[in-house]
């Protein structure tokens, strides 16, 4: 199931890593941390719970988490997940549809897109009329490569129209098995009128 939504938010631009100055991780002269406490093993329950903890504390943990799902890193402990807790979570990646994504794309931001993501902004910039070498430079592809979306898009669109067409038609014919046949047997009107009098 894909999962949609359409908040506004800022997204982290593709190569931005200033969030990392930020992170609870840092090691600074005053603060030091061990990167290695980040890495355990499954069965290192304390050392996970230690990262995790810190992580719990740290201002830009959402950043971090949304950084490893767009490099696919499944290394480590990352936005207070474990590998093993990251790993839905990446499979879920490829199909999400998140729509202030799309919007954010479309606006020029250089962000990180799904696969399905992708499609969404092919298909808005396609409805609104924006070329292709513009599209190829939001999508980081070729120009023929956008062209190649946009013909993909056009036929998406036009199959749509003719499937609801096709449906609104059909909903438009009522069945004649299901017309309720109305009897003007008037034997049988006579029958219940005699019989009414023969009652009173």
């Amino acid at each position: 199931m894909h999962h949609t939504t359409s908040n506004t938010s800022q997204h982290r631009a593709l190569g931005n890593h200033a969030w990392r100055d930020r992170a609870a991780c840092r090691s600074t002269p005053h603060h030091q941390i061990d990167p290695d406490l980040f890495f355990p093993e499954p069965d290192e329950l304390d050392r996970i719970h230690q990262a995790k903890t810190l992580c719990a504390q740290c201002p830009v943990r959402q950043g971090c988490l949304d950084a490893a799902l767009d490099n696919g890193d499944t290394v480590g402990i990352r936005g207070g997940k474990t590998e093993e807790e990251r790993d839905p979570l990446h499979k879920k990646t490829e199909f999400r549809l998140d729509y202030s994504r799309v919007n954010d794309a479309l606006a020029g931001r250089d962000i990180f897109l799904s696969r399905a993501e992708r499609r969404a902004v092919a298909r808005a910039a396609y409805q609104a009329d924006i070329p292709a070498d513009r599209l190829a430079t939001m999508l980081k592809i070729s120009d023929e490569h956008a062209k190649k979306l946009y013909r993909r898009t056009r036929r998406e669109i036009r199959n749509r129209a003719a499937e609801q067409q096709a449906t609104e038609d059909n909903a438009a014919v009522i069945p004649l098995d299901n017309t309720r046949k109305v009897s003007h047997n008037p034997q049988r009107k006579t029958s219940a009128h005699s019989t009414r009098q023969s009652a009173a």
